[in-house]
């Protein structure tokens, strides 16, 4: 019996000392909000010359088209002064400031608006020669010694006309400093009248108030139009973009087909330029471009790399599969387009024997790029596969039974790896020149955080029927998924 308690107390007390296990709660974390990013290109010259095209902004988690964003006429992403980090997969490769943005010349454009600015390398120094100073805010004095109780120059310039215009003409001026001590004496009796001169006096300190009030002659006009735009933009709730101060001389440099913006009404030149600035856009010679993403956020996250480390002989392994699927998806797409088509003369009667089907040759590669990226920071490979492709030309003597033989296909894959290392299809588009309303065509730019979530998604330049323009999706387990489309905004 003694044994049987002495037992229970044990397991009792082994009981109270055993932690009870609170199930953990769910907080819902919510994004905290940094202020508007915004993305866009920089089309890099070999010459140096540097010109940003706006993409998107984001302003509190929705994305809207940078070039019409807040336009009154310069959109918000293209304001001078806001500073661009050029980067390339993830790594940071320089700064851009704006310094002037410029408008098409020509009507429907597809780049309706850039901007000029200075570039600066990453790990290059800025240039140490002077720069033009720029306006001082009110109240603030440029001088550095220490300040002091004084009336402007404007009064004291102002004051010293007024007092020589009260003296008669006939009056000589040593005969002046007596008229005020006579009116200021105080021997004189309350009940004699007031000399004029106080009147005078009256009437000369309303012309100093009146002076005062009217801006001096020598002040610039452009210098009181500058005060009002400041003061007409000065809105402390607006979001504002990453913003710094240039380190040197901003380039001011013409783009052909492009000029300043004359006011809100006008953003370009007038229509009947357009002929000229046509002209001179096609007389320009081209230059070869370099696209790279740019990104302007004044708190976003920091830059990491999007760039995936493959083993020895792993990447050769892969790009042979990603071809074998790219050459099952073209043949897929021309045997489709070869069903639909209705033949030009009427089709011989069947006969009861069987035709063996004939086989489609292979097509010829071309172009063939190939890039990975680790999008999640999980090391996961996203594999992105281009390339351009083309029928062989009939044998001799022989025929070939598909009409889009002489085509260029334009073809896009985006695949991944899942957990049995096998590729999994996230999208898949081949196109050519006569199907663009159907699929369009999709040439890869890089991968780019977009949203600031820490995550990339992948830049496309898009092309279609109606026009040309950029596009961004986002990499899920299973798809693409379409964050943002300026050709096809909704």
């Amino acid at each position: 019996m003694l044994a049987a308690m002495v037992s229970i107390a044990a397991l009792s007390a082994a009981q109270e000392s055993t932690p009870e296990i609170v199930p953990l709660k769910k907080e819902h974390r919510t994004k905290k909000d940094l202020g508007p990013r915004a993305l866009g290109l920089l089309r890099m010259t070999p010459s140096g010359k540097a010109t940003l095209i706006p993409v998107m902004i984001e302003i509190n988690g929705k994305f809207y088209d940078a070039s019409a964003y807040k336009a009154d006429p310069v959109p918000m992403a293209l304001e001078s002064g806001i500073v661009y980090e050029g980067e390339k997969t993830g790594t940071a490769l320089g700064l851009f400031t704006i310094n002037s943005a410029l408008h098409s010349l020509a009507a429907n454009a597809d780049v309706p608006w850039l901007a000029t600015g200075a570039w600066l390398a990453a790990g290059s120094e800025a240039p140490k020669s002077g720069m033009k100073a720029e306006v001082v805010p009110k109240g603030i004095e440029t001088t550095d010694a220490p300040p002091r109780l004084t009336k402007s120059e404007t009064s004291s310039n102002s004051a010293a006309p007024s007092t020589t215009s009260t003296t008669p003409s006939g009056s000589s001026p040593s005969a002046t400093p007596p008229a005020p001590a006579s009116t200021s004496s105080p021997s004189s009796s309350p009940g004699t009248p007031k000399p004029e001169e106080k009147k005078d006096d009256k009437t000369t300190d309303q012309k100093k108030s009146t002076q005062n009030e009217a801006p001096p002659a020598s002040a610039p006009a452009s210098q009181s139009s500058y005060d009002t735009k400041d003061d007409a933009k000065d809105d402390t709730n607006r979001p504002r973009l990453r913003r710094g101060k240039p380190t040197g001389p901003m380039p001011d440099y013409d783009v052909p087909g492009y000029g300043k913006p004359k006011s809100g009404k006008d953003s370009g030149a007038s229509s009947s330029d357009n002929s000229a600035v046509k002209a001179a856009a096609n007389s320009a010679p081209m230059e070869p471009v370099e696209l790279v993403p740019a990104i302007s956020d004044a708190d976003g996250p920091e830059l990491h790399s999007f760039v995936y480390e493959w083993d020895k002989g792993a990447e050769d392994d892969r790009r042979k599969q990603m071809l074998d699927l790219v050459k099952a998806q073209l043949l897929a797409y021309i045997d489709a387009r070869a069903k639909g088509q209705i033949p030009a003369k009427p089709a011989a009667p069947h006969s009861t024997a069987r035709k063996p089907a004939s086989k489609a040759p292979a097509p010829i590669f071309e172009n063939v790029q190939m890039r990975t990226f680790d999008l999640w920071g999980s090391n996961q490979p996203v594999l992105v596969l281009s390339a351009d492709a083309h029928l062989p030309p009939p044998a001799a003597g022989g025929t070939v039974d598909l009409p889009s033989a002489p085509l260029q296909y334009k073809i896009m894959l985006v695949t991944r790896t899942d957990i049995y290392g096998n590729l999994h299809k996230l999208y898949s588009g081949v196109t050519d020149r006569f199907h663009l309303d159907v699929a369009p065509q999709l040439d890869l730019i890089d991968a780019v955080d977009a949203d600031g979530d820490g995550r990339g998604e992948l830049l496309f330049h898009k092309t279609t029927d109606a026009g040309s323009g950029y596009v961004i999706y986002k990499a899920t387990a299973d798809t693409l998924w379409k964050m943002f489309d300026t050709v096809n905004r909704q």
